[in-house]
């Protein structure tokens, strides 16, 4: 193994400079092989100045560093790529392109960092015979083939700080505070920062809630003597037979946004004579230092990858499965689908202390 190449793709997360980090670290001091970075996600391999050397002296002090030096585009889809031509903006597949520029610049693997959509074009990008191996990145743990993923557990420790705030400003106001926290269509962030921060309501995207539930744990908090309550609510929840709502439409390369559902259940709380305040936490998730835990397990799926791509064994994920590294077939990867499990201990934990769900 002479040359690899890293690119970390999608939005940004808590970890990716310890991934590329340990990746360099091992691939030039096991392996000596050369690093190549490739800036901005797949887009690096078809711009100007998109390819970039990392030594061991790059990646000095990276461990602690949130975001990642080498950039990151959650829009830099090869398949679906955004052009003008004619003054027109339409879409060119440039995934040949991609395919090409590994193999001009010679490199034996490609390691790709990223949530599922960066995973979906790299196992895309396999059956085009590029040698893909890929670590899954993403604070929303929402990945199959992995019990966890890098950025989640600084995601959850953020929110569990916020929530910890919320409380003391909600008891000395008697207030309803609502707190909305990110994860698309899985609620792991919100359950666990949700009993992590002792919420008295929590709403995922698993478990469609009724507004008039989330009312009826209030009421009953202020008829027990606790004139405060806290809600905590995924992105992604919905009420029974309602949608998610969505701050901004998708199209080919943009997902639609989720957001504002925190909202509408602090209106719905106020007129309904509570006095409520809602806060979004949003990007403040996936921002900042990575935590220890988020270090340790980046560091090992990092050098996990590059044994793996000198034992030349592609198309495959660096997973974390009872406690041990381990590695998944990347088809295994876009086949499955994690969502909180409604009859997880978690859930069954936190019903049994009080907390609702919105589905009673």
């Amino acid at each position: 193994m002479k040359r690899i190449g890293i690119l970390t793709g999608g939005g940004d997360a808590p970890g990716l400079n310890a991934v590329i980090r340990a990746a360099v670290k091992t691939a030039i001091y096991e392996y000596d092989s050369e690093v190549l970075g490739i800036r901005n996600g797949y887009d690096g391999f078809i711009e100007a100045d998109g390819i970039v050397p990392l030594t061991i002296e790059s990646v000095r002090g990276l461990l602690p560093r949130g975001g990642t030096i080498l950039g990151a585009a959650n829009r830099g889809n090869p398949y679906a790529r955004k052009v003008i031509r004619d003054g027109k903006e339409v879409m060119i597949d440039v995934s040949d392109e991609i395919v090409k520029g590994i193999k001009r610049l010679e490199m034996d693997a490609l390691l790709v960092l990223g949530g599922d959509g960066t995973l979906h074009i790299a196992r895309e990008l396999c059956k085009k015979g590029a040698p893909v191996i890929g670590v899954p990145k993403t604070i929303d743990n929402d990945i199959g083939g992995t019990e966890l993923t890098f950025g989640f557990d600084t995601a959850v420790n953020t929110a569990t700080e916020a929530i910890d705030k919320l409380h003391t400003t909600a008891e000395a106001h008697h207030r309803v505070m609502v707190l909305e926290l990110m994860g698309r269509d899985a609620g792991f962030i919100t359950l666990h920062a949700g009993v992590a921060g002792g919420a008295d309501v929590i709403l995922i995207p698993e478990i469609p809630f009724k507004f008039e539930s989330i009312l009826a744990q209030v009421r009953q908090r202020v008829e027990d003597g606790y004139l405060f309550s806290i809600i905590v609510v995924s992105e992604g929840a919905k009420p029974q037979g309602g949608e998610q709502i969505f701050s901004r439409s998708g199209d080919e390369i943009y997902v639609p946004r989720l957001g504002g559902i925190g909202l509408r259940v602090g209106d719905y709380v106020e007129k309904n004579g509570f006095e409520s305040r809602v806060t979004v936490l949003g990007h403040l998730q996936r921002g900042g230092s990575p935590t220890p835990f988020d270090r340790w397990l980046a560091t090992r799926f990092g050098a996990a990858a590059v044994r793996l791509a000198a034992e030349g064994k592609f198309d495959r994920m660096v997973a974390l499965r009872a406690g041990q590294i381990v590695d998944v077939s990347l088809e295994e990867v876009a086949a499955t689908t994690k969502r909180v499990d409604i009859n997880d201990d978690a859930i069954l934990t936190a019903r049994s202390m009080g907390v609702s769900f919105g589905d009673e």
